[in-house]
């Protein structure tokens, strides 16, 4: 009912994940390589026809049981979608990494002022409970740091808009703490607690929240930090 836009940037994993995706939804089209998350999902929106569009991430692998078909009422068409995926680091299950089905014209008009791009696009959101996918981040040390880094940092620095702070101080001690063990387990942990800090530090500071989504600044915190 609504395009399915799958985005990479630079992730080990994103042709096979795409292959996967395109198997058993031919008609999904792919963004890659646009800088900037918020960029990014404005360009995946220009490539879309329906009022509604999804977005799967480069690192998520589908659920077998998800079928992209949702069917939004109309007086839901200008409400944020998120669904929820498992973490193969640390067994989280929530919204991070999840499949995403936003308005078209909305996304293309988002506030590019905020770190957290979800939360940019509209101040109405729906979390969906039904498990969309797997988040697979960890594929190598800098792009497990950047992911754990990005979250943490939003996590602590309290952007994501209607957190509960009960249950973000639980997902950041399991962020802090577990999955040392899985691939590249440590360099999650790593760049949970370093972004953790600096969503602390910065929290009034917004100028500085937003540099979490420039890649290239990341890549530097990452050959400082480890």
């Amino acid at each position: 009912m609504y395009d399915i836009v799958f985005i990479s940037y630079q992730e080990p994993n994103a042709d096979e994940n795409y292959g996967k995706l395109k198997e058993r939804f031919p008609l999904a089209k792919r963004l890659h390589g646009v800088k900037g998350i918020h960029q990014a999902h404005i360009a995946a929106a220009k490539k879309c026809f329906t009022k509604m569009f999804w977005i799967v991430d480069g690192d998520a692998i589908i659920e077998n049981n998800f079928n992209f078909d949702h069917e939004v009422p109309w007086h839901q068409l200008d409400h944020v979608h998120v669904w929820r995926a498992k973490n193969s680091v640390n067994g989280l299950i929530y919204g991070y990494g999840g499949v995403k089905l936003f308005p078209r014209q909305m996304t293309i008009d988002m506030d590019l002022s905020k770190p957290d791009m979800t939360t940019s696009i509209s101040g109405k959101f729906k979390a969906i409970q039904e498990i969309a996918n797997t988040t697979v981040f960890n594929t190598d040390p800098f792009n497990t740091w950047k992911s754990a880094f990005r979250e943490c940092c939003k996590l602590s620095s309290k952007v994501i808009d209607k957190q509960k702070d009960i249950e973000t101080d639980k997902r950041l001690h399991t962020w802090c703490t577990r999955g040392k063990t899985k691939p590249f387990g440590e360099y999650a942990i790593q760049g949970a607690l370093a972004g953790k800090a600096y969503g602390e530090e910065n929290r009034t500071m917004p100028e500085n929240l937003r540099k979490i989504n420039d890649f290239d600044w990341l890549l530097e915190k990452f050959n400082g930090n480890t």
